[in-house]
């Protein structure tokens, strides 16, 4: 499978850092990008799914027939198609590189130099992150435009780092089984709320732990429940939207360590096995565009190679950078289009992923918007 361009996102459009601010806006402000129930809606309920992209919901719609039914079609994600950027830029409106998350593994300065953090976890090699980069300040926008909407989402998230990083202040309601998430929501609806967050993550998990195939078919029809109990508690004039942050791609055993050549050439890796970012040794320009080079000629049949310079003339992250963002990132990304992924040995658990996301591609980029009236008859 090869791809002859990236899919870059519309942050101008059909996207989903456009989400939250177009929900947000009295319906007569909304775009005609959104789908209809979602536009003319006076209460809304945002469901975001990990991991379900749309051309893994059109591959598998006889399995879905209450998402089936809904209206509305594919936008794009951000860039790196990734977890912690995403859903940073759903819940502040904006893209990564306004609000500073800009993938799962980024730098920062730990006690005795650069350290690699994993944003999901806020950990470094060195252990908890908290005091080198304070979770409350590393992203630097107001979640929900300053609203005080409540998030439905596992119980489990509260108060990590990363929730704190991302929809600090917000009214955290947990769920602790799936069953439970539409009682919390149609609890919520029912006093009041013009606009609710939930967030599911079950996709997500079962396609890392056992990609595509059984498994996988059995947990979207575990969510298609969901969406169904959604819908079927939702009195009229209350809309239903659903989303996701990314798709994804089954890697499997094409996992592969860089080669010596380059990691010789290298003195940090960070990203993630579909968006690998290269730290040159020594810096500046002259590095910057050698390493990128010399991973063109190892990597250019297989991945799309860019310099940090390109990525931010080009707005992969819907630029520019600020300085202390750029620091995050490496001097060259090396993204595969190839269903592989670019393994580094200091990523502790990352061998074993199935299913992975991060990467240009389609099946990573596209994920759905889909949208339906509530139908709650009294």
């Amino acid at each position: 499978m090869t791809f002859s361009a990236p899919v870059l996102p519309d942050y101008g459009g059909a996207n989903l850092s456009g989400l939250v601010p177009a929900f947000l806006a009295a319906p007569a402000d909304r775009p005609d990008w959104l789908p209809e129930a979602a536009r003319s809606a006076d209460q809304i309920v945002l469901l975001v799914v990990d991991g379900l992209g749309w051309l893994q919901l059109e591959e598998r719609r006889d399995l879905m027939p209450r998402l089936s039914q809904m209206s509305g079609g594919p936008i794009t994600t951000v860039v790196p198609s990734t977890t912690a950027a995403a859903l940073t830029s759903v819940v502040v409106g904006a893209p990564p590189a306004s609000h500073g998350i800009v993938g799962y593994r980024v730098v920062i300065e730990g006690s005795s130099g650069p350290e690699v953090m994993n944003v999901l976890k806020w950990r470094t090699s060195s252990g908890d992150a908290r005091q080198y980069a304070d979770p409350r300040t590393f992203q630097v926008l107001d979640p929900f435009m300053k609203r005080p909407v409540p998030v439905v989402s596992k119980a489990d998230f509260a108060g990590t780092a990363f929730t704190e990083a991302h929809q600090r202040g917000a009214r955290q309601v947990g769920w602790f089984q799936a069953s439970s998430l539409a009682v919390e929501v149609r609890a919520l609806v029912a006093a009041g709320e013009q606009f609710v967050y939930a967030y599911y993550d079950g996709v997500d998990r079962i396609a890392h732990i056992r990609g595509f195939g059984p498994y996988y078919d059995a947990e979207v029809v575990a969510l298609d429940r969901i969406v169904g109990d959604l819908l079927d508690g939702l009195p009229e004039g209350v809309a239903l939207v659903v989303t996701s942050d990314h798709g994804q791609v089954q890697v499997g055993a094409q996992a592969v360590e860089l080669a010596p050549r380059l990691v010789s050439e290298v003195s940090m890796i960070s990203g993630e096995g579909r968006f690998r970012w290269l730290h040159a040794k020594s810096g500046g320009e002259h590095s910057s565009k050698h390493l990128a080079e010399l991973a063109r000629d190892l990597y250019g049949h297989q991945a799309w190679v860019a310099t940090l310079d390109q990525v931010d003339d080009e707005g992969w992250l819907g630029g520019p950078l600020r300085p202390e963002f750029r620091a995050r990132l490496g001097d060259v990304a090396l993204v595969p289009f190839e269903p592989i992924a670019y393994l580094d040995k200091a990523e502790s658990g990352d061998f074993q992923l199935v299913c992975r996301h991060g990467s240009l591609t389609a099946q990573e980029m596209l994920v759905p918007l889909l949208a339906e009236g509530g139908r709650l008859f009294p």
